[in-house]
C-alpha cells in the first residue's frame, strides 16, 4: 500500500506543469494531456480538472508557465548584456531555445491548430511586461527588436531546420542575424540613451 503525499494546491499545479512541460519537451505538445500529466505525477484525472478546468486549461497554464520562467532567465540575460557581463548572442540563443528545446513554439502551434484562440496570450503578455519592465527609454525600437527576435525564434522553432537546409545556409544562421540585428539595436538605443 503506497501513501501518497498530500500536497498543496499550489504545489500540486506547480508539480503537474513540470509534468506537462517534462512531456511537451519529451514528446511533443499533443502529448499533454490530463491523463498523461496526472498519471506522471500519480494523481488523477479529476484532480487536474479541479486545477485546470480542461486539457486546454491546463495547455494555456504550461504556456503562461514556460512564459513566465524564459522571460525572467532573458530579462537577467538582458541586464547582464547591458552592464558588460554577458553578450547579445545569449538573448538570442535563450530565446530560439525558449522556442525550440523549451517547446514553447511547438505548444504554441499546438494550442493555435487545436483552435485555442486565446493561446497565445500568456506568453504574449508575459513577453509585452517583460519588454515594458526592460525598456528604459521607452523607444519603439526596443519592440520592434523584440517582436522581431521573438517571431524569428518561433519561426526557427518550427520549420529553421529544413528551411536553411533547402536554403543551403548554416542551421545558426537566423540566430546568427538575429544576433546581428540585436547589436545594431543596442547600438541605436546607445545613440539615444540620455546617459550618452
Amino acid at each position: 500500500m503506497s501513501i501518497r503525499k498530500r500536497l498543496s494546491p499550489e504545489e500540486s499545479r506547480m508539480a503537474a506543469l513540470e509534468a506537462a512541460r517534462g512531456l511537451l519537451v519529451e514528446t511533443g505538445p499533443q502529448a499533454v494531456t490530463l491523463k498523461a500529466v496526472a498519471g506522471r505525477i500519480g494523481r488523477t484525472h479529476a484532480n487536474l480538472l479541479h486545477h485546470f478546468g480542461s486539457a486546454a486549461g491546463l495547455q494555456k497554464a504550461l504556456a503562461k508557465h514556460l512564459a513566465e520562467t524564459i522571460c525572467a532567465t532573458i530579462r537577467e540575460a538582458v541586464i547582464a548584456s547591458r552592464s558588460g557581463i554577458g553578450s547579445p548572442r545569449d538573448v538570442v540563443d535563450l530565446t530560439f531555445d525558449a522556442f525550440d528545446k523549451e517547446g514553447a513554439g511547438a505548444l504554441a502551434s499546438w494550442m493555435l491548430l487545436s483552435g485555442n484562440e486565446d493561446a497565445l496570450d500568456p506568453i504574449v503578455d508575459t513577453i509585452h511586461d517583460l519588454v515594458i519592465d526592460l525598456d528604459e527609454y521607452g523607444s519603439d525600437t526596443q519592440r520592434s527588436t523584440t517582436l522581431a527576435l521573438t517571431l524569428m525564434a518561433l519561426g526557427d522553432a518550427l520549420m529553421g531546420g529544413p528551411l536553411s537546409q533547402a536554403l543551403e545556409l548554416p542551421r545558426d544562421a537566423a540566430r546568427d542575424r538575429a544576433e546581428q540585428m540585436l547589436v545594431e539595436s543596442m547600438l541605436r538605443r546607445d545613440e539615444v540613451s540620455p546617459e550618452g
